[in-house]
């Protein structure tokens, strides 16, 4: 299959990481995916530094079915998107079928509210390694980390390498 038949979504909220959503969905677009920017309700979320993330829809009104993979940014977003149910539900529904779900940095947090990492080796930024260890995942500090079906990151930094996994998972 195709990365031009996938659909992809990017979970978004109020103090994103703004390279950490950008980058990700314009590599994505680039390789021919379609990318759905999913949020809780609101139309627009704003960065940390004020940049705005559109919304093509709200996490709870969509089918978890109808996506071949999830991205969570980073930033302080991922406190904000582990309060809606629907967001962790959405990640939990996508890890369960054994689709892609790609993390980085702060994003750890959506992934252990989700309840998906328990026995799986995971990164993220150091000052949320606890919270993963504790959550029951193999916490190591590596670029990329690629599990299964799961993909995580550490920081900005590990971008380049984050999107070559996550097109790599996706043209399986």
């Amino acid at each position: 299959m195709s990365i031009n038949s996938k659909h992809v979504a990017i979970l978004a909220e109020d103090d994103y990481q703004e390279l950490e959503l950008h980058y990700p969905r314009l590599r994505l677009i680039e390789a021919g995916a379609r990318v759905s920017v999913l949020g809780a309700g609101k139309d627009v979320y704003h960065s940390k530094k004020g940049y705005t993330a559109e919304c093509d829809a709200d996490a709870a009104e969509v089918d978890p079915a109808d996506f071949d993979a999830v991205v969570i940014p980073g930033g302080y977003a991922p406190d904000k998107m582990r309060g809606h149910d629907s967001m962790v539900r959405f990640v939990r529904a996508l890890a369960e079928a054994n689709k892609p779900v790609a993390w980085i940095c702060h994003a750890g947090w959506m992934a252990v509210s989700a309840d998906i990492i328990r026995g799986r080796k995971v990164t993220s930024v150091a000052s949320i390694r606890d919270d993963m260890v504790n959550a029951g995942g193999e916490w190591v500090d590596e670029t990329v980390v690629v599990d299964g079906n799961l993909i995580s990151s550490r920081v900005p930094d590990d971008l380049p390498g984050f999107c070559k996994a996550l097109l790599k998972a996706l043209e399986a």
